[in-house]
């Protein structure tokens, strides 16, 4: 069965525990060869049982758990991917009490789940957006303080809204039906856009942008459509509307509401 990409998909998925397992297995060792987390030994033996491992090194047996940011919980690991899996793949935020509701825990479990997935991800452990999970669509945004707005003390002689100046560029990448990442970048030249896409995008990906100029230098390594929004701002599949809803989404705030993405990657 294909990785789940809507969420009924995914509790049809995640509620077979061996195909959790596997599913988990495959996100901690790549390849599917583990190692002990205590020695590092490749050298053990698999009780299928009880989905645990005995090593030959330190003569000590674990888990997927062990070593992660599950290690300590009693909760069982369909829970655990259904959760991270909700939370990378609903854009416009997800609660704990949502979580409570849809996996049959506690509000209070659901919060800790969560508080510890959002960390993990803060730390930097992700895998690159694109390959063969779909589109990825492109896009930058001025954040900050509008002009006008500002007293006439702060503002800087020359500033414009057009050019962004004395605002945050901030770059964001949506894998459609996926995660989103966004993060600020120095400016819009080759040097700093190639590096945050390569940085999060697999080389190869299909990915969809505007027309900015920048763009044509820095994607020679990936299948690249434009969407020119002087002529429109659909072609078919071809758009950018996921990643300028995003936009949307985060400029309002959300109400408060914590918005699953992920940083680029440096």
């Amino acid at each position: 069965m294909k990785e789940p990409l809507t969420l009924q998909q995914a509790i049809i998925y995640f509620s077979d525990a061996d195909r959790a397992f596997q599913f988990a297995l495959n996100l901690r060792f790549p390849g599917g060869r583990a190692s002990c987390p205590r020695c590092g030994s490749e050298r053990h033996s698999f009780m299928k049982s009880r989905r645990i491992w005995e090593c030959y090194g330190c003569k000590k047996q674990f888990s997927l758990k062990v070593g992660t940011i599950m290690e300590d919980s009693p909760l069982g690991l369909d829970k655990w991917m259904m959760t991270a899996w909700m939370l990378t793949s609903c854009k416009n935020g997800i609660s704990s009490y949502e979580v409570a509701k849809d996996i049959g825990v506690s509000q209070k479990s659901a919060w800790f789940m969560l508080h510890r997935l959002r960390e993990a991800m803060k730390e930097g452990q992700m895998f690159k957006l694109g390959g063969e999970r779909g589109p990825v669509e492109i896009d930058e945004t001025f954040v900050g303080g509008k002009v006008k707005n500002m007293h006439k003390s702060k503002r800087i002689k020359g500033m414009s809204y057009s050019g962004g100046n004395g605002k945050a560029i901030v770059m964001g990448m949506l894998e459609r039906g996926g995660k989103v990442r966004a993060g600020v970048i120095a400016d819009r030249k080759g040097p700093a856009m190639g590096k945050a896409l390569k940085g999060s995008v697999e080389a190869g990906s299909h990915i969809i942008t505007d027309e900015m100029a920048t763009y044509p230098y820095i994607t020679h390594d990936y299948y690249h459509e434009v969407i020119n929004h002087v002529e429109g701002y659909v072609r078919a599949y071809i758009h950018t509307n996921g990643i300028e809803n995003f936009w949307s989404l985060l400029k309002r705030g959300l109400g408060g509401t914590y918005i699953s993405v992920e940083p680029l990657s440096p």
